[in-house]
């Protein structure tokens, strides 16, 4: 059921882009610097693109901006918890090591403590 139910939202939303696709055909001219500057330096890139193409474009380019930046972000707490998870190990094969070397208890109370249970 909720399979269905994200194909017909996947649906409505492709239908959704495409209309506004088709409603925004119209050529327009997207420039790097304004032309103040651009006379300045002695150069000058535009290129004539449809607008549906420059919409979509700032929704892509703002989705990865903003992934990278997420992924800068949390960076630091992904290294913690590799580093924590290294020493969680380390303390693991401690202690299997410990309780090997001293599995035979030196005291009578502790052989009766550590006896496992039938």
């Amino acid at each position: 059921m909720i399979r269905y139910m994200r194909y017909v939202f996947l649906a409505a939303l492709g239908l959704c882009l495409l209309t506004v696709a088709m409603a925004n055909r119209g050529a327009v001219t997207v420039k790097a610097l304004p032309d103040d500057i651009s006379a300045f330096l002695g150069m000058s890139w535009q290129m004539d693109l449809p607008l549906f193409v420059v919409i979509f474009g700032g929704i892509i380019a703002g989705l990865l901006i903003g992934f990278v930046w997420e992924w800068f972000r949390e960076m630091k707490h992904r290294s913690t918890a590799t580093k924590q998870t290294r020493a969680v190990a380390r303390l693991e094969r401690e202690l299997a090591v410990m309780k090997d070397s001293s599995s035979v208890p030196k005291d009578d109370i502790l052989a009766l403590l550590d006896k496992p249970k039938a």
